[in-house]
């Protein structure tokens, strides 16, 4: 008998890579483009044996080892953790992928031994913040421990209130769907969670970081974020309250280069194809967005929801990284 949480945790991981995979191949192109090379429809076959994915997917796997690898899950052991499989990801020639500069930037301070708070690029919320946090939702931990982690993992390298909240609330969103939550429940779960953080500083995971932001007092940095990715989850339900024209969700949601777009945005591809898993990765790789990241979260949200067979069963041997796909989502 299939074990369906452990089913939903290789989905949701695994999905995250396929969409990626697809979304490399699209982005940086406008939609009509797009639309030329693959059709109406996307991307909805993996190019290459095998399938290169982006540094959204080697940033993931990255979080994924460190969070194995830590010798427990509080904020001593894993910030070491981090800094180490970012570092190693930096120094990587498999980095060669377009990688976000605030990530290289961040990371050239860690590796010159500075505080985390001191390295990370204090005025970024760049989704490369929340695009590799999917491993932390996977987790078997409490809220709040899923809290610290997500917001940890994202501040090493973008260091703005709404970097955290948005990672935050992506690991949410995968915890409640391995969890057996809906789909279209989310907008409103995740509204909730926003509204009941908005002031809560988690001072034992991030430390000072508040004090880089010019902020007055620790509640009124961390709300800023969460306020925006309220604004942006407003955006979504209205978004999702009218028909659905097919077109570039981008002009709904955001562009998600940014990280409360990038959950947005996904969030709607994966809503307006929950009956269509390898629909929600080609609509988040059809955008004149983010692509790669974009469909990366709707992959990871699907594949939470649905499980393994959301996905077609040779994607899983064709994708960079298998094994250690395999490996990380293997009791």
């Amino acid at each position: 008998m299939i074990d369906s949480s452990r089913d939903r945790v290789a989905g949701s991981l695994f999905g995250l890579a396929y969409g990626d995979a697809l979304g490399k191949e699209t982005e940086f192109l406008p939609v009509a483009e797009i639309v030329r090379r693959h059709g109406p429809t996307g991307p909805r076959e993996l190019v290459g044996d095998p399938a290169l994915v982006t540094d959204d997917t080697q940033m993931a796997l990255a979080v994924a080892w460190a969070l194995r690898t830590a010798p427990e899950l509080t904020p001593a052991a894993v910030e070491p953790a981090l800094r180490r499989r970012f570092l190693d990801w930096a120094a990587s020639p498999e980095n060669n992928r377009a990688p976000g500069m605030t990530c290289l930037r961040a990371c050239g301070d860690l590796a010159r031994g500075l505080r985390w708070q001191e390295a990370t690029v204090a005025g970024s919320k760049g989704c490369g913040a929340n695009m590799r946090v999917t491993p932390v939702g996977l987790l078997d931990v409490d809220l709040d421990t899923l809290a610290g982690l997500a917001q940890l993992q994202a501040g090493l390298t973008h260091g703005h209130p709404t970097g955290l909240a948005a990672s935050e609330l992506t690991a949410y969103a995968v915890r409640l769907l391995r969890d057996g939550a809906a789909l279209d429940q989310l907008p409103d779960l995740l509204t909730d969670r926003a509204r009941e953080q908005r002031h809560r500083y988690r001072a034992e995971w991030l430390g000072d970081l508040w004090q880089r932001s010019g902020s007055t007092d620790p509640a009124q940095f961390i709300a800023r974020g969460w306020d925006e990715c309220l604004a942006v989850l407003g955006r979504l339900t209205d978004a999702l309250a009218r028909p659905d024209d097919g077109g570039d969700p981008c002009r709904l949601t955001g562009e998600g280069w940014v990280a409360e777009e990038a959950l947005a945005t996904a969030l709607y591809c994966a809503l307006r194809h929950a009956d269509d898993p390898v629909g929600a990765l080609a609509r988040g790789a059809t955008t004149a967005g983010d692509s790669d990241s974009i469909a990366a979260l709707a992959g990871a949200f699907v594949g939470a929801a649905v499980g393994m067979s959301a996905w077609p069963a040779d994607w899983a041997t064709r994708i960079e990284y298998a094994d250690q796909l395999t490996t990380l989502t293997t009791p």
